[in-house]
């Protein structure tokens, strides 16, 4: 999955961490305007007035690199050293008990530690007799969970430790993050986790011991691990037994059903859980870990065999790739031990861009994807922090608007855009936010991609993989599901596929518009979800944060009043659902010209459960902090 040199922090892993240097970079050939100085300097000199704008080189005061360092061992506990003098602050502290629960979570001790000049220490003595839960005092080791605290009290990072001895104590070898279960078929699965230090762990299932592959190890490194289980019987629970040192972790997953089995079953979908206002856990650095915590206790509650999550987990925005894995990282530990147990598949929204930036006195900057794109992109660092399959498209490279055929000119598509099999259900998982230029107006100028346009090879992909599936008499239901909306109606108007009506938005490669506008394009999007393909039961969105429901028909207004271009004809009615209720800061219903086709709006917090039987489809929407009902509707009989 990962080719690239691992950097490793001793707390966290980090695949090219920090990225790689802009300055000299190699600029992508399908950009516009962008030249080095003498000193070779990033800058963007205007097409318009020649003014050169300066690339901008984030460092924010929170990163991968300055918060997830490694504790040592002291006399009375464990030492931290952000190496920062005005970093003030407090971490909280607690153990895991040695009997835990079957979602393990540290309980904070009553009291805390001070970050004084960027330095604090933690008494694990203080948490003898009754209260040593991890029972290290017989054992000789214990699970440390920590959370640091900036001096104004917002969270910054979750963290975990392992520990021995009972005073001198040791950092002992950790499982930092994870472990996650992803990639589940009917016969496999990989589980997948980063340790503080090198070693080779393997993972036990029914008697049987896996171990990453030479060629797995030589790609990632020691300290990140996925190991693939396998030969194993559809439709079955497994318990797996982490082994990593002198540590044990156990869960348990269940592999998939037979494909084309009719077996009941239930899986989830939200998106949109970046960080929200109200303080606490509602922003863990960059994300919800509040409410997303509660959506997957939820999901799994109700039984759900997967859960997918499509778009902008986290802030993002970033020109800091260590401050956008720290903001990933966040996001994972919020709802790592229900992903102990069922995988969750995730897409990527317009917040994971990572972006490279020039002032050119704008609020926000002139800011396009980030690059090198084998190394910085956003496309890299998210397929770098997840488990996808990967079965996708492979970029942009190639198609009629490449310019240079024998170059490496766009990102990879890799784990941000593929598909999954589920019985007797596919779910097609696209990427609206590729080569995402977020500077939308000056795309002419600059180059790149506008947000919620799908470019040429992920939409033959599209295509092709829809016909295939559609072929398969094992298949019964299809969902397509990507972060932007084909029909806004809470708070993206202005952008998604619609853009007010404006067809002239579309990207720019090389200097050149593509062919197709935005509303051509999502006509196109259409005719083969829609009028191709009739087993898609509904397209899955995110981006407006709302929960909005809608059925769509070919009476349904679709175009704007000047409209000149082809109008495509629906054959069938189907439904566009978009849930981006996870905590992002809500947007409420605007007027547009179909509202009258949407049947349920809702600003909650809503969870999506989609209980597949047969060919029936039955949606079910809870808002998980209130266990409410919003709604219950039949999608499909």
């Amino acid at each position: 999955m990962k080719k690239y040199m691992i950097l490793f922090l001793s707390i966290g892993l980090f695949i090219s961490a920090f990225g790689q240097p802009q300055k000299n970079a190699k600029i992508p050939a399908i950009l516009s305007n962008i030249t080095h100085d003498t000193d070779g300097n990033l800058i963007y000199i205007s097409p318009n007035t020649g003014a050169k704008s300066a690339f901008v080189e984030e460092k924010p005061f929170y990163s991968s690199d300055s918060i997830l360092i490694n504790p040592i061992g002291t006399e009375t506990g464990i030492s931290f050293d952000f190496g920062k003098k005005d970093f003030w602050g407090t971490i909280y502290y607690g153990m895991y008990a040695q009997k835990g629960s079957k979602f393990p979570q540290p309980v904070f001790f009553k009291k805390k530690a001070k970050i004084v000049e960027g330095k604090a220490d933690i008494n694990l003595k203080a948490m003898a007799g009754k209260y040593d839960i991890a029972n290290y005092e017989t054992t000789g080791h214990a699970k440390i969970g920590y959370r640091i605290v900036n001096g104004k009290g917002a969270i910054i990072y979750d963290g975990k430790i392992n520990v021995k001895g009972e005073g001198p104590f040791e950092v002992d070898l950790s499982i930092v993050e994870g472990p996650f279960v992803n990639k589940v078929t009917e016969t496999e699965a990989v589980i997948w986790f980063n340790t503080n230090r090198p070693c080779s762990p393997s993972v036990m299932v029914n008697g049987m011991e896996f171990k990453a592959s030479a060629k797995m190890m030589n790609m990632m490194g020691d300290v990140h691990h996925e190991i693939r289980v396998h030969h194993l019987q559809p439709d079955t629970k497994y318990n797996y037994t982490v082994s990593y040192g002198d540590w044990k972790e156990q869960y348990s997953f269940k592999t998939n059903p037979k494909k084309g089995s009719r077996e009941p079953f239930t899986f989830a979908f939200t998106s949109d859980s970046r960080q929200g206002n109200g303080g606490g856990e509602r922003n863990i650095y960059g994300a919800n870990a509040y409410i997303m915590k509660k959506m997957a206790a939820l999901a799994l509650a109700k039984g759900a065999a997967f859960f997918q999550f499509t778009g902008d987990m986290i802030n993002g925005y970033s020109s800091s790739v260590g401050e956008a894995r720290l903001e990933y990282k966040n996001w994972k530990r919020g709802i790592e031990s229900f992903w102990h147990y069922i995988p969750f598949y995730v897409a990527p929204g317009n917040h994971e861009v990572m972006v490279t930036t020039f002032n050119d006195g704008s609020k926000y900057g002139l800011s396009v994807d980030k690059f090198p794109y084998g190394t910085n992109s956003g496309e890299r660092i998210f397929s770098d922090e997840f488990v996808n399959f990967e079965n996708g498209p492979v970029s942009e490279d190639g198609s009629k608007y490449d310019p240079d055929k024998n170059e490496v000119d766009f990102p990879s598509y890799r784990e941000n855009a593929y598909y999954y099999v589920y019985g007797n259900t596919a779910v097609v998982v696209m990427n609206s936010n590729y080569l995402y230029t977020p500077s939308t107006y000056k795309i002419p100028e600059i180059g790149g991609n506008v947000h919620g346009y799908i470019m040429d090879n992920q939409l033959a992909w599209l295509d092709k993989t829809l016909s295939n599936l559609s072929k398969d008499n094992d298949i019964d239901n299809i969902f397509v599901t990507i972060h932007t909306p084909a029909f806004p109606n809470g708070g993206h108007s202005g952008d998604d596929m619609w853009y007010g009506g404006n067809n002239k938005i579309r990207p720019y490669i090389a200097g050149k518009p593509v062919k197709k506008g935005i509303i051509e394009r999502r006509d196109e999007f259409l005719n083969i979800i829609v009028n191709k393909n009739p087993k898609v039961v509904a397209l899955l969105t995110g981006d407006e944060h709302n929960y909005c429901r809608m059925k769509i028909t070919d009476k349904t207004p679709r175009y704007p009043d000047n409209w000149n271009h082809k109008k495509l004809h629906l054959n069938r009615p189907f439904w566009q659902i978009t849930n981006g209720s996870s905590g992002a800061p809500y947007y409420g219903q605007e007027k547009l010209i179909w509202s009258s086709s949407v049947e349920k709006f809702s600003t909650q917090y809503a969870l999506m459960l989609f209980t597949v039987e047969g060919t029936k489809v039955k949606l079910t929407v809870i808002n998980p902090d209130t266990m409410e009902k919003i709604e219950e509707v039949l999608l499909k009989d």
